[in-house]
C-alpha cells in the first residue's frame, strides 16, 4: 500500500464507523417508551434513593455511586445469611447504607471513595450468585 492510499483508507473507515454510530440509536430509539414512574416486577414497594442523592452534583456522582455498592452489599449479604428473600431484606431501607456512608466516608477523598465503593462491589458479587439462587427461589429476582 502506497503512503498516499492511508487518508482514503482512514477516510473510509471513519465514515463507516460514523453511520454504523449514527444508525444505531435511531433504531433502538423506536423502542424506547420514556417514562418518570417507577415500575418493578418484583418488590414493587421497594424503597426509592435518599432525595440528596437523586439530586447530587454530576462532579459528585461518585458519593451516590458509593451509597448504592453499599446499600447492594447489605442487601445481598443478609439474604445469603439468612437464606431468606423476602421483599424488606432484598431491598430494605436505604437508612443503613446513608448511615455507613455518612459515618464513615463523608469526609473521604475522592479516590478513596472509589476504592471503598470497588471494595462493596466486590462484597456483593461474591455472594451475588448464591443470593440470585434464593431469590428466585422465592420469586423475587
Amino acid at each position: 500500500m502506497r503512503v498516499t492510499q492511508y487518508p482514503l483508507a482512514l477516510t473510509a473507515l471513519a465514515l463507516a464507523l460514523g453511520l454504523g454510530l449514527t444508525a444505531a440509536p435511531a433504531f433502538a430509539e423506536r423502542d424506547l417508551v420514556p417514562t418518570l414512574e417507577r415500575s418493578f416486577n418484583v418488590c414493587p414497594d421497594r424503597p426509592t434513593e435518599p432525595i440528596w442523592m437523586q439530586d447530587i452534583p454530576l462532579r459528585q456522582a461518585y458519593q451516590r455511586v458509593l451509597v448504592q455498592d453499599i446499600y447492594r452489599a447489605q442487601n445481598l449479604e443478609p439474604i445469603v445469611e439468612t437464606g431468606n428473600c423476602d421483599c424488606e431484606i432484598r431491598f430494605p431501607s436505604w437508612d443503613a447504607a446513608e448511615a455507613m456512608f455518612r459515618e464513615r466516608h463523608t469526609s473521604d477523598e475522592r479516590w478513596e471513595m472509589l476504592q471503598v465503593s470497588d471494595g462493596y462491589n466486590r462484597r456483593a458479587n461474591d455472594v451475588r450468585l448464591e443470593a440470585k439462587a434464593i431469590c428466585e427461589a422465592a420469586g423475587n429476582w
